[in-house]
């Protein structure tokens, strides 16, 4: 068990002729009698170290404590399996995309808390401690990145009809390849960068809370993650994240004002931050260490600044802009994580409204955690700003600095008991949050962009079975990664956690925008510039982690591109050199077709249109977008009844987006994807390369009475039944929540089985007429 030493030097005598005093100590045992004393004999000066062997006193949870971490459980637990009966979880999107319910405020709260989890709390809180406000740049960063995603991407995505960012790339440029190799890469991502990573940062804190094992607080933990991630799918996920972002911002709130109070305010936490330097010759005495070589142990002369020179071995405010941004750019607009959450939200409002709420949560973190940090290494500077590898691994059980700790360290020693009870459960609850969010994510990507790939034919049913298995294979995967992370990550796990990123997500975040911005860009450029940037980046990480940096007291042997060369200038050549390569590949091969760029681009945003090749058969039933807004070439109001039965007034200043229209046009195999309005129980209109996918549908009742085998295939797919006869093949659905009827069934207000053959008029009141000349 470790110890700490209380070292006191006694003066016993001095030399009568005024000579140097010799520091010559005799080692005291209080506990057991054993002594050793070296004495100059001549001209005696005696100076006599007692050395007292304390065990460690840990500060451990009250009865107060538990009880409030109790509590939390069960609430979390409680809320968890209400969102299980509440919701539809029979259904794919029931599962991974909430039925597309969720308001702006859970999505909001989800969003933070899901950026938010323990390797916040631990490696924001730790790179703070470490090197001062330099990681408060990310955080302000998003403030930015969430607004784009809110405003320029989300209303794509939805208007794409996708679940998974891999499926919009597969709709976007056609194909499999580029879907295939970006699913790997964000599940690779998950693995080692955030699963395994959330792991050791919350069994750190356990660990130095209640003294636990390592491996026994992950397990307990990600069990109880996983138990309620695989029943109660995405909202499940995000009305639990509603409840630990209040949590979380309430108790890390409170221990930033008592922190505040302990340190007497902001300004005398800057001035005493920049002299927290610990004490290296009591240090060396206490634990009686033989290597003398200490670290670099005192604060940075710019440690309070954000941006730093370019030469900064943390934040280079070129290599920050230029290629940091754009890889953040893979993290905020295009991780399943996040985006999925968004996707999730009732309508365009509720999505813009969710980043807006988000962006401005994610003010707090440079102060509710990067500042106690910093109070942290005021406080325990001599644990914190441990001085060489033998008295890190004597602190905090690691070689490579004990920063990490910095935030688990305040809490224990600063905060009163209930107080304590209240932050394991906000650190609980950053875990728990994070882990729930990854596993949905990552096994929606598996299960609809690796899995259905392989299987064609899986049912709606086998699909959910086989996400949660895969959920249980990444808890596997990501325990086996945990000792490796202690080792990589160089004491502080937060800039692990990016240097990795930056070396696999710019290429990616190049070929998203220009996906979106650039029509021209077509497959094989965006699969050759994807390529080229994913192997100069896969080389240059497997060279960082072969050549790795050395312990602080060691000199540093590694190659000067490696060693001179900050990664986030990596990250920057990586974005370029994609981009470049997709550029020139795309201008030297054909263009995408239109049936690509419809609705996947910036640019088709108000120029969305109907297919206008479309059979014979269906040429009565081509509608398009301005009909739908209720405005003509003169742009006069159409006079009537909008298909939900409500006046056109009911629908002023809706937007594009937010209409739902389904047009399948069945020539060559390509259908046109759905808009994005998507009230609780509408279907969710997913398409792949032209091969349509409606789900989110309630499960029909009853079977068709008269129908083939292909027919009654289609009507359990679909949830609804989609046959009008032999000559039409098109489906057109417009849903409204209020068109229930008293069974509890929802029904189609527009759909082509309510045609009435005598009269050609549809049950909402349109008739054949109105789609004339559209």
């Amino acid at each position: 068990m470790p110890r700490y030493e209380l070292a006191l030097i006694l003066k016993a005598m001095q030399r009568k002729d005024g000579g140097p005093k010799s520091q010559i100590p005799v080692l005291f045992s209080v506990a057991q009698v054993s002594c050793v004393q070296i004495m100059n004999i001549r001209h005696c000066s005696v100076l006599v170290l007692i050395r007292i062997q304390v065990t460690k006193m840990r500060a451990v949870l009250e009865t107060a404590d538990i009880a409030i971490v109790a509590l939390y459980f069960i609430l979390v637990m409680g809320i968890g399996f209400f969102a299980m009966w509440k919701s539809n979880r029979s259904t794919v999107s029931g599962y991974f995309l909430a039925g597309r319910s969720m308001t702006w405020v859970a999505i909001g709260a989800s969003l933070f808390v899901s950026n938010i989890g323990s390797e916040h709390f631990i490696g924001l809180a730790g790179s703070g401690a470490a090197s001062g406000f330099a990681v408060g740049a990310w955080e302000f960063n998003a403030l930015l990145l969430l607004q784009l995603l809110g405003w320029v991407f989300i209303p794509i995505y939805i208007r794409s009809g996708v679940y998974t960012m891999p499926e919009y790339l597969s709709k976007r440029f056609g194909g499999h390849r580029i879907q295939v190799y970006f699913a790997a890469l964000s599940l690779i991502l998950y693995i080692f960068t955030k699963l395994s990573v959330d792991l050791y940062s919350g069994a750190l804190f356990i660990q130095e809370s209640l003294g636990w094992n390592l491996y026994v607080s992950v397990i307990l933990l990600i069990g109880m993650t996983a138990l309620l991630t695989v029943t109660g799918g995405l909202v499940a996920v995000i009305y639990t994240d509603t409840l630990q972002a209040l949590l979380m911002i309430v108790g890390a709130l409170t221990l930033m004002i008592i922190s505040m109070m302990e340190i007497g305010g902001f300004e005398e936490v800057k001035r005493r931050y920049m002299l927290a330097s610990p004490n290296v010759t009591s240090i060396l005495l206490t634990y009686n260490l033989s290597n003398t070589n200490s670290c670099n142990v005192h604060p940075k002369k710019d440690a309070l600044k954000m941006l730093r020179n370019p030469t900064d071995e943390d934040v280079p405010w070129p290599g920050f802009i230029l290629g940091q941004t754009p890889a953040s750019v893979w993290y905020w607009c295009a991780d399943q994580v996040i985006v999925q959450r968004v996707l999730a939200a009732k309508n365009i409002a509720h999505a813009k409204g969710s980043t807006l709420m988000a962006g401005f949560l994610k003010l707090l973190p440079m102060f509710i955690i990067v500042v106690p940090g910093m109070i942290s290494r005021i406080l325990f500077a001599d644990d914190i700003a441990c001085i060489n590898p033998e008295h890190c691994m004597q602190v905090c059980g690691s070689r490579a600095g004990c920063s990490n700790i910095a935030y688990p360290r305040l809490v224990m020693k600063l905060v009163p008991v209930g107080l304590r009870g209240l932050m394991m459960a906000v650190m609980i609850a950053a875990l728990m949050s994070d882990l729930d969010s990854i596993f949905n994510s990552a096994s929606t990507i598996f299960t609809l962009d690796v899995y259905k790939l392989i299987r064609k034919s899986a049912s709606s049913r086998e699909l959910m079975i086989v996400g949660r298995i895969f959920v249980a294979f990444m808890v596997v995967i990501s325990i086996a990664w945990v000792p490796i992370i202690v080792e990589m990550q160089g004491g502080q796990m937060y800039l692990y956690i990016q240097e990795v990123a930056d070396y696999l997500t710019p290429p990616v975040a190049a070929l998203f925008l220009l996906a979106i911005f650039w029509k021209r860009c077509n497959e094989q450029g965006a699969f050759y510039g994807g390529m080229a940037g994913f192997v100069l980046g896969a080389v240059r990480l497997t060279l960082a982690f072969a050549y790795r940096a050395p312990e602080c007291d060691q000199p540093d042997n590694r190659p000067g591109f490696i060693k001179d060369i900050h990664y986030m200038y990596v990250a920057t050549a990586l974005f370029w050199v994609t981009g470049l390569i997709t550029v020139i590949v795309s201008l030297l091969t054909p263009p995408p077709t239109k049936e690509q760029i419809r609705t996947t681009t910036f640019w088709s945003k108000k120029s969305l249109v109907v297919k206008e090749s479309c059979s014979p058969k269906e040429e009565p039933y081509k509608m398009q977008e301005k009909s739908i807004l209720r405005c003509s070439e003169n742009s006069e109001a159409i006079n009537h009844v909008i298909p939900n039965g409500k006046s056109e007034d009911s629908i002023k200043g809706l937007q594009p987006e937010d209409v739902n229209l389904l047009v399948t046009c069945r020539e060559e195999g390509n259908p046109v994807a759905s808009l994005g309005h998507s009230e609780a129980e509408t279907p969710v209109d997913a398409y792949s390369n032209g091969q349509a996918a409606l789900m989110g549908e309630k499960e029909r009742k009853k079977e068709t009475e008269d129908g083939g085998r292909y027919w009654k295939f289609i009507d359990w797919f679909c949830g609804f039944k989609t046959r009008l006869g032999e000559e039409a093949n098109i489906v057109i659905s417009l849903w409204d929540k209020g068109g229930a009827d008293s069974s509890g069934d929802t029904e189609p207000l527009f759909w082509p089985p309510s045609l009435n053959s005598s009269s050609s008029v549809f049950q909402n009141g349109f008739s054949m007429a109105d789609f004339s000349g559209m």
